[in-house]
Protein backbone atom coordinates (compact mmCIF):
# COMPACT_ATOMS: atom_id res chain seq x y z
CA UNK A 1 0.00 0.00 0.00
CA UNK A 2 1.68 3.45 -0.57
CA UNK A 3 1.60 6.21 1.85
CA UNK A 4 1.61 9.91 1.39
CA UNK A 5 2.57 10.57 4.86
CA UNK A 6 0.70 13.39 6.38
CA UNK A 7 -1.19 14.19 2.78
CA UNK A 8 -4.06 16.11 2.82
CA UNK A 9 -7.61 16.00 1.04
CA UNK A 10 -7.78 19.04 -1.11
CA UNK A 11 -10.62 20.81 -1.76
CA UNK A 12 -11.61 22.88 -5.26
CA UNK A 13 -14.43 25.09 -4.87
CA UNK A 14 -15.09 29.07 -5.46
CA UNK A 15 -17.04 31.17 -6.70
CA UNK A 16 -21.18 30.93 -5.36
CA UNK A 17 -22.73 29.60 -2.53
CA UNK A 18 -24.06 27.00 -4.56
CA UNK A 19 -20.18 25.52 -5.04
CA UNK A 20 -18.69 26.82 -1.50
CA UNK A 21 -21.77 25.34 0.86
CA UNK A 22 -21.21 22.05 0.10
CA UNK A 23 -17.90 22.24 0.06
CA UNK A 24 -17.64 23.56 3.78
CA UNK A 25 -20.14 20.69 4.72
CA UNK A 26 -17.82 18.44 3.59
CA UNK A 27 -15.00 19.93 5.24
CA UNK A 28 -16.46 20.06 9.05
CA UNK A 29 -17.46 16.51 8.20
CA UNK A 30 -14.10 15.28 7.10
CA UNK A 31 -12.26 17.58 9.73
CA UNK A 32 -14.66 15.47 12.27
CA UNK A 33 -13.01 12.08 10.51
CA UNK A 34 -9.67 13.67 11.44
CA UNK A 35 -8.67 14.49 8.43
CA UNK A 36 -6.32 17.38 7.04
CA UNK A 37 -7.80 19.69 4.41
CA UNK A 38 -6.44 22.28 2.14
CA UNK A 39 -8.51 24.52 -0.05
CA UNK A 40 -7.62 25.60 -3.56
CA UNK A 41 -9.91 28.32 -4.36
CA UNK A 42 -9.57 31.70 -6.90
CA UNK A 43 -9.17 34.90 -6.06
CA UNK A 44 -13.18 35.32 -5.27
CA UNK A 45 -13.24 33.17 -2.44
CA UNK A 46 -12.79 35.45 -0.18
CA UNK A 47 -15.29 35.24 2.21
CA UNK A 48 -15.52 31.64 3.54
CA UNK A 49 -17.08 30.84 6.67
CA UNK A 50 -17.41 27.39 9.39
CA UNK A 51 -14.48 24.83 9.05
CA UNK A 52 -13.25 26.26 5.33
CA UNK A 53 -12.60 29.81 7.01
CA UNK A 54 -9.36 28.57 9.03
CA UNK A 55 -8.48 25.71 6.44
CA UNK A 56 -4.95 26.26 4.84
CA UNK A 57 -5.84 28.52 1.26
CA UNK A 58 -4.21 28.84 -1.91
CA UNK A 59 -5.42 31.08 -4.63
CA UNK A 60 -5.49 29.77 -8.01
CA UNK A 61 -5.69 31.72 -11.61
CA UNK A 62 -9.05 30.62 -12.77
CA UNK A 63 -11.60 31.84 -15.96
CA UNK A 64 -14.75 33.15 -15.50
CA UNK A 65 -16.33 31.39 -18.67
CA UNK A 66 -15.50 28.45 -21.42
CA UNK A 67 -17.14 30.21 -24.01
CA UNK A 68 -15.90 29.59 -28.06
CA UNK A 69 -15.71 32.89 -28.98
CA UNK A 70 -12.35 33.65 -29.93
CA UNK A 71 -11.55 37.43 -27.79
CA UNK A 72 -12.86 34.96 -24.52
CA UNK A 73 -11.05 31.97 -25.62
CA UNK A 74 -8.04 33.68 -25.71
CA UNK A 75 -8.54 35.75 -22.72
CA UNK A 76 -9.73 32.46 -20.44
CA UNK A 77 -6.99 30.30 -22.02
CA UNK A 78 -4.07 32.81 -20.81
CA UNK A 79 -5.76 32.58 -16.85
CA UNK A 80 -6.91 28.48 -17.43
CA UNK A 81 -2.87 27.65 -18.48
CA UNK A 82 -1.61 30.21 -15.67
CA UNK A 83 -3.72 28.44 -12.73
CA UNK A 84 -3.15 25.06 -14.29
CA UNK A 85 1.06 25.48 -14.26
CA UNK A 86 -0.16 27.11 -10.53
CA UNK A 87 -1.91 23.93 -9.59
CA UNK A 88 0.69 21.43 -10.77
CA UNK A 89 3.50 23.14 -9.12
CA UNK A 90 1.25 23.01 -5.60
CA UNK A 91 -0.09 19.47 -5.80
CA UNK A 92 3.93 18.12 -6.78
CA UNK A 93 4.61 20.07 -3.41
CA UNK A 94 1.40 19.14 -1.34
CA UNK A 95 1.04 15.70 -2.18
CA UNK A 96 -2.37 14.86 -1.82
CA UNK A 97 -3.93 11.74 -1.08
CA UNK A 98 -7.46 12.81 -3.09
CA UNK A 99 -8.76 16.07 -5.01
CA UNK A 100 -12.57 17.15 -4.56
CA UNK A 101 -13.76 19.41 -6.94
CA UNK A 102 -17.11 21.31 -6.46
CA UNK A 103 -17.68 22.73 -9.98
CA UNK A 104 -17.74 25.84 -11.08
CA UNK A 105 -14.77 27.68 -13.13
CA UNK A 106 -12.84 27.87 -9.83
CA UNK A 107 -12.34 24.33 -9.60
CA UNK A 108 -11.01 23.54 -13.40
CA UNK A 109 -7.07 23.98 -13.18
CA UNK A 110 -6.97 22.47 -9.80
CA UNK A 111 -9.14 19.22 -10.95
CA UNK A 112 -7.50 19.47 -14.45
CA UNK A 113 -3.96 19.11 -12.76
CA UNK A 114 -4.96 16.83 -10.31
CA UNK A 115 -6.22 14.09 -13.23
CA UNK A 116 -2.97 14.45 -15.43
CA UNK A 117 -0.76 14.00 -12.00
CA UNK A 118 -2.86 10.74 -11.53
CA UNK A 119 -3.83 12.08 -7.91
CA UNK A 120 -7.63 10.37 -6.99
CA UNK A 121 -10.02 13.01 -8.05
CA UNK A 122 -13.95 13.23 -7.89
CA UNK A 123 -15.85 15.72 -9.08
CA UNK A 124 -19.45 16.89 -6.88
CA UNK A 125 -22.45 18.44 -9.32
CA UNK A 126 -24.95 20.10 -7.71
CA UNK A 127 -27.85 20.44 -10.44
CA UNK A 128 -30.14 18.41 -11.83
CA UNK A 129 -27.84 19.39 -15.10
CA UNK A 130 -24.21 19.20 -16.07
CA UNK A 131 -22.21 22.53 -15.42
CA UNK A 132 -20.53 23.26 -18.12
CA UNK A 133 -17.01 22.95 -15.37
CA UNK A 134 -17.87 19.61 -14.57
CA UNK A 135 -18.79 18.58 -17.85
CA UNK A 136 -15.08 19.52 -19.23
CA UNK A 137 -13.97 17.58 -16.27
CA UNK A 138 -16.17 14.47 -16.31
CA UNK A 139 -14.20 12.01 -18.27
CA UNK A 140 -11.11 12.95 -16.49
CA UNK A 141 -11.62 12.60 -12.99
CA UNK A 142 -12.11 8.83 -11.66
CA UNK A 143 -15.38 9.33 -9.79
CA UNK A 144 -18.29 11.96 -10.08
CA UNK A 145 -21.67 12.48 -7.15
CA UNK A 146 -24.25 14.03 -7.72
CA UNK A 147 -27.47 15.07 -6.13
CA UNK A 148 -30.54 13.92 -8.74
CA UNK A 149 -31.11 10.52 -9.97
CA UNK A 150 -30.88 11.63 -13.32
CA UNK A 151 -28.25 14.31 -14.68
CA UNK A 152 -28.93 15.99 -17.52
CA UNK A 153 -25.48 15.70 -19.56
CA UNK A 154 -24.11 12.79 -17.84
CA UNK A 155 -22.86 10.94 -21.01
CA UNK A 156 -24.03 7.23 -20.53
CA UNK A 157 -20.46 5.87 -21.27
CA UNK A 158 -19.04 7.25 -18.01
CA UNK A 159 -22.22 5.86 -15.95
CA UNK A 160 -20.07 3.79 -13.93
CA UNK A 161 -18.29 6.59 -12.18
CA UNK A 162 -21.14 8.35 -10.99
CA UNK A 163 -22.63 7.56 -7.30
CA UNK A 164 -25.66 9.49 -5.80
CA UNK A 165 -24.84 11.14 -2.74
CA UNK A 166 -27.72 14.28 -2.86
CA UNK A 167 -26.55 17.85 -1.80
CA UNK A 168 -25.03 18.33 1.17
CA UNK A 169 -25.97 21.08 3.20
CA UNK A 170 -24.41 22.91 6.28
CA UNK A 171 -24.82 21.57 10.27
CA UNK A 172 -27.16 24.42 11.48
CA UNK A 173 -29.81 23.02 8.35
CA UNK A 174 -29.13 19.22 9.91
CA UNK A 175 -29.75 21.17 13.68
CA UNK A 176 -33.48 21.59 12.19
CA UNK A 177 -34.41 18.86 9.99
CA UNK A 178 -36.79 17.42 12.72
CA UNK A 179 -38.46 20.62 13.44
CA UNK A 180 -42.15 19.94 12.50
CA UNK A 181 -44.05 22.09 9.98
CA UNK A 182 -46.57 24.29 11.87
CA UNK A 183 -49.91 24.11 10.79
CA UNK A 184 -51.78 26.69 9.39
CA UNK A 185 -55.10 28.24 11.32
CA UNK A 186 -57.63 31.31 9.69
CA UNK A 187 -56.60 33.24 12.66
CA UNK A 188 -52.67 32.38 12.80
CA UNK A 189 -49.89 34.45 11.48
CA UNK A 190 -48.97 32.93 7.98
CA UNK A 191 -45.09 32.87 7.90
CA UNK A 192 -43.24 33.95 4.49
CA UNK A 193 -39.92 33.40 3.89
CA UNK A 194 -38.02 35.27 0.91
CA UNK A 195 -34.63 34.22 -0.22
CA UNK A 196 -32.64 35.42 -3.42
CA UNK A 197 -29.67 32.88 -2.98
CA UNK A 198 -26.24 33.78 -2.07
CA UNK A 199 -26.43 37.14 -4.45
CA UNK A 200 -30.04 38.38 -3.77
CA UNK A 201 -32.69 38.67 -6.24
CA UNK A 202 -34.19 42.04 -7.53
CA UNK A 203 -37.06 40.25 -9.11
CA UNK A 204 -38.01 39.35 -5.66
CA UNK A 205 -37.74 42.51 -4.28
CA UNK A 206 -39.87 44.53 -7.05
CA UNK A 207 -43.04 41.70 -6.51
CA UNK A 208 -43.09 40.16 -3.64
CA UNK A 209 -43.60 43.49 -1.61
CA UNK A 210 -46.13 45.33 -3.78
CA UNK A 211 -47.89 41.77 -3.95
CA UNK A 212 -48.62 41.49 -0.33
CA UNK A 213 -49.20 45.31 -0.29
CA UNK A 214 -51.84 44.63 -2.72
CA UNK A 215 -54.33 42.17 -0.28
CA UNK A 216 -57.17 42.20 1.41
CA UNK A 217 -56.46 43.64 4.72
CA UNK A 218 -57.52 40.86 6.74
CA UNK A 219 -55.60 38.65 4.69
CA UNK A 220 -52.22 40.97 4.54
CA UNK A 221 -52.54 41.71 8.04
CA UNK A 222 -51.91 37.34 8.73
CA UNK A 223 -48.34 37.92 7.01
CA UNK A 224 -45.44 37.81 8.62
CA UNK A 225 -42.45 38.80 6.17
CA UNK A 226 -38.52 37.81 6.83
CA UNK A 227 -37.16 38.31 3.52
CA UNK A 228 -33.44 38.78 2.16
CA UNK A 229 -32.90 41.76 0.00
CA UNK A 230 -29.95 43.50 -1.35
CA UNK A 231 -28.35 46.45 0.25
CA UNK A 232 -29.46 48.85 -2.24
CA UNK A 233 -33.52 47.06 -2.55
CA UNK A 234 -33.91 47.45 1.75
CA UNK A 235 -35.31 51.45 1.68
CA UNK A 236 -37.54 50.89 -0.94
CA UNK A 237 -38.96 47.31 0.08
CA UNK A 238 -39.13 48.59 4.29
CA UNK A 239 -41.15 51.66 2.31
CA UNK A 240 -43.25 49.33 0.71
CA UNK A 241 -44.26 47.28 3.33
CA UNK A 242 -44.77 49.99 5.55
CA UNK A 243 -47.30 52.07 3.42
CA UNK A 244 -49.44 48.45 3.55
CA UNK A 245 -49.04 48.72 7.39
CA UNK A 246 -46.61 45.68 7.33
CA UNK A 247 -43.34 45.59 9.67
CA UNK A 248 -41.67 42.96 7.75
CA UNK A 249 -37.93 41.88 8.78
CA UNK A 250 -35.68 42.68 6.32
CA UNK A 251 -32.31 42.18 5.73
CA UNK A 252 -28.91 41.60 3.20
CA UNK A 253 -28.30 38.21 5.12
CA UNK A 254 -29.29 36.23 7.75
CA UNK A 255 -27.22 34.58 10.18
CA UNK A 256 -29.70 32.44 11.76
CA UNK A 257 -31.58 30.73 8.18
CA UNK A 258 -31.49 27.89 9.39
CA UNK A 259 -33.92 29.05 12.25
CA UNK A 260 -36.27 31.49 9.62
CA UNK A 261 -36.34 28.20 7.32
CA UNK A 262 -37.92 26.06 9.85
CA UNK A 263 -40.27 29.00 11.14
CA UNK A 264 -41.58 29.51 7.43
CA UNK A 265 -44.90 28.22 6.36
CA UNK A 266 -44.11 29.10 2.57
CA UNK A 267 -40.74 30.04 0.84
CA UNK A 268 -40.31 31.97 -1.82
CA UNK A 269 -37.22 32.00 -3.75
CA UNK A 270 -34.67 31.11 -6.44
CA UNK A 271 -33.83 27.28 -7.65
CA UNK A 272 -30.35 27.13 -6.57
CA UNK A 273 -28.69 23.70 -5.30
CA UNK A 274 -28.17 25.01 -2.30
CA UNK A 275 -31.48 26.22 -1.66
CA UNK A 276 -33.39 23.18 -2.62
CA UNK A 277 -31.09 21.33 -0.27
CA UNK A 278 -32.46 23.17 2.69
CA UNK A 279 -35.65 22.76 1.96
CA UNK A 280 -35.73 19.77 1.24
CA UNK A 281 -33.95 18.90 4.57
CA UNK A 282 -36.33 20.58 6.72
CA UNK A 283 -39.32 20.17 4.51
CA UNK A 284 -40.34 23.70 3.69
CA UNK A 285 -42.72 24.64 1.01
CA UNK A 286 -42.44 26.25 -2.00
CA UNK A 287 -42.76 29.02 -4.68
CA UNK A 288 -39.63 29.09 -7.17
CA UNK A 289 -38.38 31.56 -9.29
CA UNK A 290 -35.98 29.87 -11.51
CA UNK A 291 -32.75 32.33 -12.33
CA UNK A 292 -33.64 32.73 -16.22
CA UNK A 293 -30.11 33.43 -17.01
CA UNK A 294 -28.56 30.47 -15.22
CA UNK A 295 -26.17 28.13 -17.22
CA UNK A 296 -27.84 25.44 -19.00
CA UNK A 297 -31.21 26.95 -17.53
CA UNK A 298 -29.98 24.58 -14.27
CA UNK A 299 -31.77 25.98 -11.87
CA UNK A 300 -35.47 25.50 -13.86
CA UNK A 301 -34.46 22.08 -13.92
CA UNK A 302 -33.77 22.24 -9.70
CA UNK A 303 -37.13 23.52 -9.74
CA UNK A 304 -38.85 21.08 -11.61
CA UNK A 305 -37.95 18.48 -9.30
CA UNK A 306 -39.41 20.36 -6.47
CA UNK A 307 -42.78 20.77 -8.49
CA UNK A 308 -42.89 17.18 -9.58
CA UNK A 309 -42.91 15.99 -6.16
CA UNK A 310 -45.64 17.89 -5.40
CA UNK A 311 -43.17 19.76 -3.07
CA UNK A 312 -43.89 23.28 -4.62
CA UNK A 313 -44.80 25.47 -7.51
CA UNK A 314 -42.74 27.16 -10.18
CA UNK A 315 -43.34 30.55 -11.61
CA UNK A 316 -41.09 31.90 -14.27
CA UNK A 317 -39.21 35.01 -13.81
CA UNK A 318 -41.74 36.04 -16.98
CA UNK A 319 -44.89 34.80 -15.13
CA UNK A 320 -43.82 36.15 -11.62
CA UNK A 321 -45.59 39.34 -10.92
CA UNK A 322 -47.81 41.06 -8.86
CA UNK A 323 -50.70 39.65 -9.58
CA UNK A 324 -49.85 36.43 -9.88
CA UNK A 325 -48.09 36.10 -7.01
CA UNK A 326 -51.18 37.76 -5.22
CA UNK A 327 -53.74 34.67 -6.99
CA UNK A 328 -50.84 32.11 -5.50
CA UNK A 329 -50.73 33.74 -1.71
CA UNK A 330 -54.83 34.34 -1.58
CA UNK A 331 -55.03 30.62 -2.75
CA UNK A 332 -52.47 28.97 -0.52
CA UNK A 333 -53.32 30.62 2.98
CA UNK A 334 -57.03 29.72 2.57
CA UNK A 335 -55.32 25.34 1.63
CA UNK A 336 -53.26 24.64 4.91
CA UNK A 337 -53.69 20.82 3.67
CA UNK A 338 -52.11 21.80 0.42
CA UNK A 339 -49.18 23.38 2.46
CA UNK A 340 -48.85 20.40 4.77
CA UNK A 341 -48.84 18.07 1.73
CA UNK A 342 -45.97 19.94 0.27
CA UNK A 343 -44.15 20.33 3.23
CA UNK A 344 -44.27 16.74 3.62
CA UNK A 345 -43.46 16.23 0.27
CA UNK A 346 -40.14 18.21 0.33
CA UNK A 347 -39.05 16.62 3.26
CA UNK A 348 -39.24 13.05 1.47
CA UNK A 349 -37.31 14.32 -1.06
CA UNK A 350 -34.75 15.42 1.42
CA UNK A 351 -31.05 13.97 1.93
CA UNK A 352 -29.78 14.95 5.33
CA UNK A 353 -27.27 12.34 5.39
CA UNK A 354 -25.52 13.54 2.26
CA UNK A 355 -22.62 14.92 3.92
CA UNK A 356 -21.92 11.49 5.25
CA UNK A 357 -22.13 9.42 1.84
CA UNK A 358 -19.98 12.00 -0.06
CA UNK A 359 -17.01 11.53 3.07
CA UNK A 360 -17.57 8.07 2.66
CA UNK A 361 -17.05 8.28 -1.07
CA UNK A 362 -13.95 10.10 -0.81
CA UNK A 363 -12.57 7.95 1.96
CA UNK A 364 -13.56 4.69 -0.54
CA UNK A 365 -11.58 6.54 -2.97
CA UNK A 366 -8.46 7.31 -1.48
CA UNK A 367 -8.35 3.62 -0.29
CA UNK A 368 -9.42 2.24 -3.91
CA UNK A 369 -6.09 3.78 -5.03
CA UNK A 370 -4.16 2.09 -2.07
CA UNK A 371 -3.33 5.09 -0.22
CA UNK A 372 -2.88 4.77 3.30
CA UNK A 373 -4.54 7.14 5.52
CA UNK A 374 -1.93 9.12 5.83
CA UNK A 375 -4.33 11.89 5.13
CA UNK A 376 -5.51 11.05 8.88
CA UNK A 377 -3.88 13.48 11.16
Amino acid sequence: MTSRGSSPIVLAAGGTGGHVFPAEALAAELTGRNYRLILFTDQRGCAFSGVLRDVETYRIHSSSSLRNKIPYFVRSGFKLALGLFQAIHLLRKLNPCAVIGFGGYASVPTMLAASLGVYPTLIHEQNAVLGRANKFLAHRVNNIATCFTVVEGLPETISSKVLVSGMPVRSGIIDYQNCDYHTVTPESPFHILVIGGSQGARVLSDVVPASIASMPEPIRQRFKIVQQCRPEDIERVHATYASAGLNAELASFFDDLPVRLAAAHLVIARAGASTIAELTTIGRPSILVPYPYAINNHQARNANAIDEAGAGWVLTESSFSVEKLRECLESLIRMPSVLERAAANAKALGEPEAVKKLADMVVRLIRDANISDGCVA
